[in-house]
């Protein structure tokens, strides 16, 4: 999990904390038609209060077993450029394999990848296609078209940083999804410096990262496919393969910030 290098840490924590706690009390009416059935610990319910999530609102989710909406935003990767269909894109892999960890959870994942943007592009439809649509959590991959287009990191970062706290602000969680590795970025003087930005902002901000950089190499490394079956044609975009990979390693880091909860199913007497 991503821990901030600010001193405001614990105090950020406890807010969180105390602000997951009171969700938990204000319950929608749907969810509350067991209400009387609820336990009066916090604890019963699998949320442990001890260490408060990174993803406090999906772990709410979770924990009530009411529906979770995702927001997959993002560029040509979010779009899912390079997969034979956008059945195989990463957005749809994962509504599929958080469906199947969360067994009867309604899990919906919203794509809203448009390719070829960067960061101004995104923040400029930030409040139509993230905010509006009031999902529990918005995965924002970032960073890949910026060198390509001339952005400078310092402006990326600080447009980055704002957008982030509007959209928490809004009661949405954050994952960050940092620029991908291939040889195309690999060759633009710069790009590194936006992937370490990515990081950088996770760890100020207390912020998820996927770091799909180092789970690419490991993928190759570990034998789980060829560099080949890795790209698509264009050498810039991942297949099917890395996608569905991807979407994975997604579920996973969602799963793991949310922490240790599991889902309530009221017992009828």
């Amino acid at each position: 999990m991503s821990k901030s290098l600010n001193t405001a840490f614990p105090a950020r924590k406890l807010l969180r904390r105390l602000g997951l706690l009171s969700a938990l009390l204000v319950l929608p009416t749907a969810v509350l038609a067991y209400a009387d059935l609820l336990p009066e610990s916090l604890d019963m319910l699998g949320l442990d209060l001890s260490e408060s999530p990174d993803l406090p609102h999906v772990a709410r989710q979770i924990a009530i077993g009411a529906p979770l909406k995702i927001v997959a935003f993002g560029s040509s990767s979010t779009q899912g450029i390079g997969a034979s269909s956008p059945a195989n894109a990463y957005p749809a892999r994962l509504q599929i394999d958080l469906r199947k960890k969360l067994h009867g959870i309604d899990v919906a994942v919203i794509n809203r990848g448009i390719g070829g943007e960067h960061v101004d592009d995104m923040l400029a439809r930030l409040d139509r296609d993230v905010i509006a649509a009031e999902p529990q959590l918005v995965i924002w991959q970032t960073g890949s078209n910026d060198p390509l287009r001339g952005v400078s990191v310092e402006h990326f970062r600080e447009a980055t940083v704002s957008a982030i706290r509007r959209i928490r602000e809004a009661g949405i969680d954050v994952v960050l999804m940092e620029p991908q590795w291939c040889p195309k970025l690999e060759a633009t003087p710069g790009a590194s410096r936006f992937r370490d930005a990515v990081r950088s902002i996770g760890d100020d901000l207390d912020v998820p990262v996927i770091r799909r950089a180092d789970l690419m190499h490991g993928w190759v490394r570990e034998g789980k496919l060829t560099t080949k079956q890795l790209f698509a044609a264009d050498g810039l975009h991942m297949a099917d393969r890395g996608y569905a990979l991807l979407a994975e390693a997604a579920a996973q880091s969602i799963l793991q910030d949310a922490g240790p909860v599991r889902s309530f199913e009221p017992v009828a007497e």
